[in-house]
């Protein structure tokens, strides 16, 4: 397992590695299809629904920032900001997402699904949210990702990095977490990105294979 991540491989958005254009098709597959051996309709694949375990780190971002715009990267099919009527526990009920998170508009970008597929290059978002997303593509590819998600952003870059094998296979039989490393490994990466980008800072959320005490699994927040 390489300790430190490959930066100069010559991959980009218009020349992806042959694993990303592979990887593409399978997910265009499985949000147009959905996932007959496992039962799952189309509407159940990446639906967005891992973005819920994190509204309220990045809802403590945009406040802290003082964020109106944001891009959700790998947004899947965004499903958690079509719902209206939030209840949060304190009892407030909010509109929606946009609400809550106290941003005027959030734009999602997931290649993989058509409606979200065209890429915002163009536009600048005072911040870039990712969840569950880095450890689905090829380590390869990650350098150029992480690059235009600095580049579109203005004021801050979150991502929720997953550490462990996905429950989820690919039609391939590949696991769908196919870039697994340490904290030490993701935070190197986002380091040196940030050297092109040096006014933008991010937080990284680690969710590792080790149990607490609680029966959850640990988590490492990371600020760069």
């Amino acid at each position: 397992m390489n300790t430190t991540p490959d930066l100069s491989n010559g991959f980009s958005r218009d020349n992806p590695s042959p694993r990303y254009r592979e990887l593409l098709a399978l997910y265009q597959s499985l949000h147009h299809e959905g996932d007959p051996e496992m039962g799952h309709a189309p509407e159940q694949i990446f639906n967005g629904r891992s973005l819920r375990s994190q509204i309220g780190n990045i809802q403590m971002l945009t406040v802290q920032f003082k964020a109106k715009s944001l891009l959700d990267y790998g947004a899947g099919k965004g499903l958690p900001y079509q719902e209206t009527d939030l209840k949060h526990p304190s009892g407030r009920v909010y509109k929606n997402l946009a609400e809550f998170f106290e941003v005027e508009s959030i734009t999602c970008y997931d290649p993989a699904y058509k409606p979200y597929s065209t890429f915002p290059a163009e536009q600048k978002f005072d911040g870039v949210i990712s969840t569950d997303v880095m450890e689905h593509c090829p380590e390869e590819d990650l350098p150029w990702i992480l690059d235009e998600m600095f580049a579109v952003a203005g004021k801050f870059v979150f991502a929720n990095v997953n550490g462990r094998p996905a429950d989820r296979h690919l039609p391939n039989g590949d696991n769908a977490h196919c870039t697994l490393y340490p904290m030490e490994w993701w935070n190197e990466l986002f380091a040196s990105t940030r050297k092109n980008h040096p006014e933008i800072p991010y937080f990284i959320l680690y969710s590792s294979d080790q149990i607490g005490p609680d029966g959850q699994y640990v988590e490492h927040a990371i600020n760069g």
